[in-house]
């Protein structure tokens, strides 16, 4: 029996949605391993209740640390794995036991985040492309989300595709009750749901719904997700004219996200980067029609099931969304694709495939 160790520091946020699902469809094919999970001291029972045959270990290292560095490290080399599954690109770079390493995009590697201290921030970018080349030059095999970063992976890293294996994620439908926003009750809006960091596109997205108001004046605009600095500065330099139909949900329960899913007109995503998109696919799940940038994978993930505009070009981003939300056919026609879409995508796929990659990276 083989021991395989499975990094889940990042279990319980938004990008640690791909290990929880990966280590929750895994445990479901009993694998022929002993597998041990390393997270965060908060996370050790949740990962005890959903796979109780599965050692949890509390590993409170942060990413980008010198803990990260010298004591997970440690902690790795103690348990002595014959394989060790990196669930995001941070990682102990002096780590050399087999490894094999998740790498969602190269977002962070590309753009800013004016909510973080310009020179720190623009040092850790510096240690993270770091990071990335050697994480990709030292694992056995390189997990991605999509073709897209496969291939921008193995240009930026200078290695070869061969050892870089697509396992697509999946979505989720919520299973909470729905829960009304009382504002919202038979009104008009576009909804994103999401972070508000420069890749996500919003200032263009908000020129955009400026320019649509004066043929949609009832419309609203829902940006949806919890209020960090990055939200506050869009909020504070909106014009007091507008900023009355743009609602900042704030932090909002799954039965809320349910509810917004469900009533919007349509679920816009401008974003300039993504591995895969998820949110896009949420949308589908719940019956909205989705009107999506056509950069990086997102045509690659969504195909014919979502209207594509150009998400550099306002005028692209008013005429494609403009169409959608005037042309019920369209909308419907969108809604029937997502409902199909969707269907290709399977988190216990994903579990298998990536089983099958441990499997290769042991022998």
């Amino acid at each position: 029996m083989k021991k395989i160790v499975i990094d889940a520091r990042e279990s319980g946020t938004s990008t640690g949605r791909y290990i929880d699902k990966l280590i929750e469809y895994l445990y479901r094919l009993n694998p022929a391993h002993e597998i041990i999970i390393l997270t965060k001291p908060d996370r050790v029972a949740f990962f005890q209740e959903i796979t109780p045959n599965f050692r949890v270990f509390s590993s409170p290292f942060k990413e980008f640390s010198f803990a990260e560095q010298f004591d997970f490290k440690k902690q790795l080399k103690d348990l002595r794995p014959d394989l060790v599954h990196f669930g995001k690109t941070e990682q102990p770079i002096l780590y050399w036991g087999k490894t094999i390493t998740t790498i969602h995009d190269l977002t962070t590697a590309r753009f800013n985040n004016p909510a973080k201290n310009k020179v720190v921030f623009k040092i850790k970018q510096i240690i993270y492309k770091a990071v990335i080349i050697v994480a990709s030059k030292k694992s056995k095999f390189i997990l991605t989300p999509s073709n897209f970063v496969k291939k921008d992976l193995a240009s930026f890293s200078k290695i070869n595709p061969s050892k870089i294996v697509v396992t697509y994620e999946a979505a989720d439908k919520i299973t909470d009750k729905t829960i009304a926003l009382p504002a919202l009750a038979n009104k008009k809006f576009l909804l994103y749901v999401g972070r508000p960091n420069p890749h996500k596109n919003l200032g263009r997205l908000i020129k955009t719904f400026i320019i649509l108001r004066k043929t949609y004046p009832d419309l609203l605009l829902v940006l949806a997700g919890k209020k960090d600095v990055n939200y506050q500065k869009i909020e504070s330099s909106l014009n007091p004219n507008i900023k009355p139909y743009i609602i900042f949900t704030d932090f909002i329960s799954d039965g809320q996200l349910r509810y917004l899913y469900e009533n919007c007109l349509a679920y816009v995503f401008p974003s300039l980067s993504e591995g895969f998109g998820l949110p896009g696919l949420e949308a589908m799940i719940h019956g909205a029609p989705v009107i999506s940038s056509s950069a990086t994978c997102l045509p690659e993930i969504y195909s014919s099931a979502a209207s594509y505009f150009n998400p550099l070009s306002v005028d692209d981003m008013v005429r494609t969304i403009s169409l959608v939300i005037s042309d019920k056919n369209i909308r419907n026609k969108l809604i029937t694709a997502g409902y199909s879409q969707i269907k290709k995508y399977s988190w216990q796929r994903m579990a298998n495939q990536t089983l099958d990659v441990y499997n290769k990276a042991l022998l």
